[in-house]
């Protein structure tokens, strides 16, 4: 069955033009993507979530239909397109991947009308248990117009559990060059200098988990079992200060599992998203 989309255009703070693509029925999930990725690779994701869910999907600044971002970079743009789009949805169920994950934590933290929060392989630095001493080398590189090089040391910094990490940097560089070539390469390596800017803004708010205490949402924060490791004891700190959250562990699922939208984990998110509001975020 093909998939029907909708497009709205949402007046953001700075009177840019935010696109919202929204596919399915039932109540409403925006989706806030990763980094170095638009919003293509989670239209598996919303299908699979169609039946039961009005699923929104945009692109955040700088990429494909979205507007330009604004710089130096901070990140308070970011969470101010989510919450333009949650006050033209109505939406108060989020789901964030990645890099995305660092921008739902800080709406939700920022007091915007968030009731559920899922989160996948968030992008939070807590206690310095995420790995990212290689942000510099990576941005002098990308600064320095050598893309394959700051993707080979972005790649191994990040994905600390794959085999390809732990090769000769010259060997990864050249495997990037190669991968460069395809079009989803180009595409990563054109998003890669806004991508190492979150990196780095991110590495910037290293802190202690208590930080976000004050998040009244119902909070999801899923890993997976195959991904970076790093991501369960970050999951784990972050549970253990938040006053409405809890792990999962998703079996046979890595750190591409959102794009990939493997039944198992839809389930898990549909569950979730269904979970009746404890939290005084509860609505009427």
């Amino acid at each position: 069955m093909e998939q029907h989309w909708t497009v709205q255009r949402v007046p953001a703070a700075d009177d840019a033009e935010i696109v919202l693509h929204s596919t399915g029925s039932g109540p409403g999930i925006i989706v806030v993507h990763g980094g170095g990725v638009t919003i293509g690779i989670y239209r598996r994701l919303a299908l699979r979530l169609a039946d039961r869910f009005t699923v929104h999907l945009y692109n955040r600044r700088g990429r494909d239909d979205a507007a330009a971002r604004a710089e130096p970079y901070d990140g308070e743009q970011d969470v101010d397109d989510l919450a333009a789009l949650l006050a033209a949805t109505g939406v108060g169920n989020v789901l964030g991947h990645s890099g995305g994950g660092f921008v739902a934590l800080r709406a939700a933290a920022r007091g915007l009308p968030i009731d559920r929060l899922a989160l996948y392989d968030p992008a939070v630095q807590v206690n310095s248990l995420f790995p990212l001493d290689w942000v510099p080398a990576a941005r002098a590189a990308a600064h320095a117009g050598d893309i394959a090089r700051a993707m080979a040391i972005t790649g191994a910094g990040l994905n600390t559990q794959s085999a390809t990490s732990r090769l000769p940097l010259a060997v990864q560089v050249a495997i990037c060059r190669l991968f460069l070539r395809t079009p989803i390469g180009r595409g990563m390596g054109e998003l890669l200098p806004s991508t190492l800017d979150e990196s780095a803004l991110i590495q910037h708010h290293d802190s202690p988990p208590q930080r976000w205490a004050g998040i009244t949402a119902e909070v999801l924060l899923a890993c997976g079992g195959s991904g970076p490791p790093y991501y369960r004891p970050i999951n784990e700190a972050l549970a253990g200060a938040l006053p409405h959250a809890r792990t999962l562990v998703v079996p046979r699922a890595g750190h591409d599992a959102l794009n990939r939208a493997p039944q198992h984990l839809v389930d898990a998110l549909a569950e979730f998203f269904t979970t009746p509001v404890t939290s005084e975020r509860a609505r009427s």
